[in-house]
């Protein structure tokens, strides 16, 4: 069958997350690397679509191509080790502790960082002709963008730093739905239709993914955004990196695991009684 039972993917999540913890820091590095990259790639391509045709549902319905293909090749997001690897924790697999899942968790970092920022540096080049030029239509709204999400939130104080969070939350739950979603199906069209649809959805909405933030804010500072660094780390990143693990775990992982591998008791129906026969109570 194409489409697998709860059981089925949710068992393979929980396979992945232990691979991801044992995995080589050379592999762990370059693919998260590579995973960074083109998730930029594709912020590229959906923030260009927008700007050209002025539809931004247009480019966030384009999005999730970047998505898919970081996927199909096996590459591995922040977000998506946020949800997979505690779960092996959780399970008890031989040999997986919590310094090896945090390992994981920076290596995956410091890889989609460096993969991203590459691609800012070489996108901030094409939009400005090799800095010789004024940012282009789209590399200005690079820096709309980023001015926006950072000190857009900080001029409401905490209740901006909550809804940042909450932002974060959201949108890993809908990208750990599609990292999900990939392990439903064992054919190519059936993973890529299930990863497709939550990851249109937090990107029309505007969610906070820390790994598309590490493209955006990086190109924005570098086409002359009106904010800083550290606008972006306190204002951007951190609270996002945080509300994507709280999103990911809390609404994907430990939901599907409880409730598919890691099940109560089951209640078990009487026997049928017979007339004239009677039956032991257990």
């Amino acid at each position: 069958m194409a489409y697998l039972a709860p059981t089925e993917f949710v068992t393979k999540m929980v396979d992945a997350g232990e691979a991801k913890i044992f995995m080589s820091t050379r592999d762990t590095v370059i693919r998260a690397f590579m995973a960074g990259a083109i998730l930029a790639l594709a912020a590229v391509f959906a923030v260009t679509v927008s700007v050209q045709t002025g539809v931004p549902l247009i480019g966030a319905i384009l999005f999730p191509v970047g998505f898919c293909m970081l996927y199909l090749l096996g590459f591995d997001l922040l977000t998506g080790v946020f949800m997979l690897t505690p779960l092996a924790l959780i399970d008890r697999r031989p040999g997986v502790t919590l310094k090896g899942v945090l390992r994981n968790w920076g290596l995956v970092f410091l890889g989609n960082f460096a993969g991203a920022v590459t691609v800012a540096v070489m996108m901030s080049i094409i939009f400005t002709n090799g800095f010789q030029t004024e940012a282009d239509a789209v590399g200005y709204q690079m820096g709309v963008i980023g001015e926006a999400r950072t000190l857009g939130y900080a001029e409401y104080g905490a209740a901006g730093m909550l809804t940042l969070f909450i932002r974060g939350v959201l949108c890993n739950w809908m990208v750990s739905t599609g990292v999900v979603g990939a392990m439903m199906s064992n054919t190519v069209s059936g993973k890529v239709i299930a990863m497709w649809m939550p990851i249109m959805l937090f990107f029309a909405m505007q969610f906070e993914h820390s790994v598309v933030n590490m493209f955006l804010f990086p190109t924005g500072l570098m086409l002359g955004g009106e904010f800083s660094v550290l606008d972006y780390l306190i204002w951007n990143e951190i609270p996002t990196v945080v509300g994507n693990f709280v999103g990911g775990i809390t609404f994907v992982g430990l939901t599907l695991y409880t409730t598919h591998l890691r099940t109560g008791p089951k209640h078990r129906p009487a026997p049928p009684r017979t007339p004239g026969i009677n039956v032991p109570a257990e």
